[in-house]
């Protein structure tokens, strides 16, 4: 060990057990030892946004990690895509944002340093990292691969680790996540077309594969956004006939470009008896407190389904229980996806060649990123490339 990591070493051990910080839970002051010193000969920056006002001005810092543990892996960021969630967190759309906070959970690079424990992943391994990076493993969730929905689940921003470190996102230089949260990315995909996809495709791949989605189902999505036109690339991948409904007649060619077959626009498409009871299965990327309900289940055939993944910044309108009842429709919701729903869409993204449509930029412009991104710019997703010095 040289000189300079034997003194680190020493002013690491001098403030894991004589510095602490205090954090209030449940009206009681808890301490905790400080997660400021890392043994790794690198250093975790990131840029940072201090308050709603200032979502677009995000700042360069270095940021303390949490310890390193066992199962945990480090990834040297090559790429991270830009997320509808970012922006809402950013602005505290959720009001669930705790400043200051550093985002970004679409995340690929290679793995650096790897924990003793890891069985998955090994040193060099490009890998991808989504939106949660922690979970219990030992409930009824982790145990059925479900461990995204997981009730004590860390993810990968904006929350905080049972032992009170803070988690913070991929824009940044490096990320420190849990084994079981690190996908391997499989040779042959562009690191840049995979990012958007670590949690927007997966969060629309998941609920096509819980529906069994195959050739010849018919599936809906609605909202041709960041998040929909993955709907529309991965369901075209699993062999599925599908319709775009959208608010926009300017992207009609773009979807079909995608390889959607039908495209459902404006104020009366649910008039034509074409439409009414045509589909299997809708998926709603839409965010907008706007949405149609009624119109939407009156698409579905007998027995379909219509699952919400847009998160609106508030509640869904109520719906009449007669159009659920007279068609035996269901209303569900979908979170992202697991590690083994990951791995499955990394296949089929390598077996068919899907690609996210996405426009690079250094990671240096993020607050631009997000500015485009607020002001409806995306076609259809931003990714930065790590440029940190």
């Amino acid at each position: 060990m040289s000189v300079a990591n034997t003194i680190a070493a020493c002013v690491y051990a001098f403030y894991k057990f004589f510095v602490f910080k205090t954090s209030r839970e449940n009206s009681e002051i808890k301490f905790r030892p400080a997660a400021i010193f890392d043994m790794s000969d690198y250093t975790f920056k990131g840029y940072q946004c201090h308050s709603k006002e200032g979502w677009n001005k995000l700042e360069l810092v270095e940021f303390p990690v949490k310890d390193f543990q066992d199962y945990d892996i480090d990834v040297k960021i090559s790429y991270t895509g830009v997320c509808g969630t970012d922006l809402h967190t950013l602005r505290n759309g959720w009001n669930t944002t705790n400043y200051p906070v550093i985002v970004g959970h679409e995340i690929v690079g290679k793995a650096v340093r790897v924990g003793p424990k890891v069985k998955s992943i090994k040193h060099g391994d490009r890998v991808g990292v989504g939106a949660v990076s922690w979970s219990c493993g030992e409930c009824d969730a982790c145990h059925t691969n479900n461990e995204q929905y997981c009730k004590e689940q860390v993810e990968t921003y904006n929350m905080s680790y049972k032992e009170g470190w803070t988690a913070f996102g991929g824009y940044a230089n490096y990320a420190r996540v849990h084994e079981n949260f690190v996908f391997p990315i499989p040779d042959g995909i562009d690191e840049a077309i995979v990012a958007p996809m670590l949690c927007g495709g997966l969060t629309l791949y998941s609920p096509l594969r819980r529906a069994g989605v195959t050739k010849g189902s018919k599936v809906g999505i609605v909202g041709l956004g960041g998040l929909g036109h993955f709907g529309v690339l991965l369901a075209v991948a699993l062999g599925a006939e599908v319709t775009v409904i959208s608010h926009s007649p300017r992207k009609r060619d773009d979807a079909m470009a995608m390889g959607a077959k039908n495209f459902l626009c404006g104020d009366d498409w649910d008039k034509d008896p074409a439409n009414i009871r045509s589909l299997d299965l809708i998926i709603s990327a839409n965010s907008s407190l706007n949405i149609d309900l009624e119109k939407y289940l009156s698409t579905l055939r007998v027995g379909g389904t219509f699952i919400q993944c847009g998160l609106p910044e508030g509640k869904l309108p109520a719906v009449d229980p007669f159009s659920l009842i007279m068609n035996n429709a269901a209303i569900r919701g979908s979170n992202v996806g697991s590690k083994k729903e990951a791995i499955e869409m990394l296949a089929l993204v390598k077996q068919k060649g899907v690609k996210s449509w996405i426009e690079v930029l250094p990671m240096s412009q993020c607050g631009k990123a997000v500015e485009n991104l607020h002001a409806g710019a995306a076609r259809y997703r931003y990714v930065l490339k790590q440029d940190i010095k």
